[in-house]
């Protein structure tokens, strides 16, 4: 009884009673959508280097939180002239509004272990809008590279453009827009002081090379 007793205060004193705080990795944040063009394709495009903060607890993930933003600059669809004309006054017009930004309002467990539906509100083209992602967890471990500790997840929802005042060309090309999100995100405190000890090893480089 004894050890019993001792190995479940162990267990609970080994479990974190908050949430970990992490810093998005913009590296590996990023967005793809794609939409139904006249009936024949669908073409597909992206944005990049996403910036954020999750705050994950792994025993309950309710108490979890995320706030993404991501730079509209970074669109990208491989067409250069495409590119151009999204970034216009017709679209996402990057030019008055260069950021879309998420930040959840409630996390609620999904169907499996590892799924969740996340609540939040969208900014985009100074529309904020409530949607609802379908959340997958990667992987929750150690980062083999830089040996810190690491959440992996993708996103998808389904939005229509028209809600952000983007709807030009509807219904030829399709209203529904379908996102992926993808991301990674590490430890923020260990993060912090691994981009440091980079900086710093960088300059002395440099240092030694003048």
């Amino acid at each position: 009884m004894i050890c019993r007793i001792a190995l479940a205060v162990f267990v609970l004193a080994s479990m974190p009673l908050y949430a970990t705080t992490y810093t998005l990795e913009p590296d590996y944040t990023q967005g793809v959508f794609r939409w139904n063009h006249l009936g024949f394709s669908s073409p597909a495009a992206q944005f990049a280097q996403g910036e954020g903060t999750l705050e994950f607890d792994q025993a309950d993930p309710s108490k979890s939180s995320v706030t993404v933003t991501i730079p509209l600059g970074s669109l990208y669809t491989g067409v250069p002239a495409l590119d151009d004309h999204f970034r216009s006054k017709d679209f996402f017009e990057t030019a008055r509004f260069p950021t879309a930004t998420f930040r959840s309002t409630r996390v609620e467990k999904g169907a499996a272990a590892d799924q969740l539906k996340v609540t939040g509100d969208l900014s985009l083209h100074g529309v904020t809008k409530p949607v609802i992602l379908e959340v997958r967890v990667i992987k929750i471990g150690t980062n083999p590279r830089s040996n810190l500790p690491t959440v992996g997840f993708d996103a998808t929802t389904t939005l229509k453009r028209s809600d952000f005042g983007m709807g030009k060309y509807v219904p030829q090309v399709s209203d529904e827009i379908r996102m992926q999100i993808i991301s990674q995100a590490v430890e923020a405190k260990p993060y912090a002081e691994y981009l440091k000890a980079q900086a710093e090893a960088a300059a002395a480089k440099d240092a030694a090379k003048k």
